[in-house]
């Protein structure tokens, strides 16, 4: 869980995503949509992939992409995020992480 873990530290916001996901493309959308700038690793295509995916999924993530860190946490997948959306906690959390100023 070391690689995983450590990415998921190093900026605000991190996405662990495969590229042909389209519940991960929604994710990546809705968070860039309010000014923020995830660091995304599309697993599919990074030459760890594999081990990535392996951690992710030793965390309790299953399925294991999409996967959230914000704030150096790990929030969850697709429900998670859309459930702190719509409740009103995602801009709050992104701006606590200071991945947004407005």
């Amino acid at each position: 869980m070391a690689l995983v873990t450590r990415l998921g530290n190093e900026y605000p916001v991190v996405i662990f995503s495969k590229s042909p996901c389209s519940m991960s493309h929604s994710i990546k959308t809705l968070i860039s949509s309010f000014g923020a700038n995830p660091i995304v690793y599309e697993i599919d295509e990074h030459p760890n992939g594999q081990q990535m995916e392996k951690e992710l999924k030793e965390l309790g993530r299953k399925p294991s992409i999409p996967a959230v860190f914000i704030g150096q946490e790990l929030i969850g997948g697709a429900n998670e995020v859309f459930s702190l959306h719509l409740k009103g906690k995602l801009v709050p959390l992104l701006k606590n992480a200071k991945a947004i100023w407005v």
